[in-house]
């Protein structure tokens, strides 16, 4: 259980980090991933794990090179 925590909390805090880093809202972020606004406030918060793909829309959206960016320091 605190294994599954830990990744949600590592995921949840690289999307935030990014998506502010492009200087995008959760709104629009949302919009360009084809997703609910509510969606992303949860993920960023950590209350719902991604589906794969999700993660990768995420990715495509937030300009990174590799889906797996957002996993970063979940191991």
């Amino acid at each position: 259980m605190q294994t599954e925590q830990n990744a949600r909390m590592r995921f949840a805090a690289n999307l935030r980090t990014r998506r502010e880093e492009l200087g995008v809202s959760q709104e629009a972020l949302a919009h360009m991933c084809g997703l609910d606004r509510t969606a992303v406030s949860l993920l960023e918060r950590s209350r719902r794990s991604p589906l794969l793909d999700t993660v990768v829309a995420l990715a495509r959206a937030l300009e990174l090179d590799s889906a797996g960016e957002l996993l970063d320091g979940i191991g």
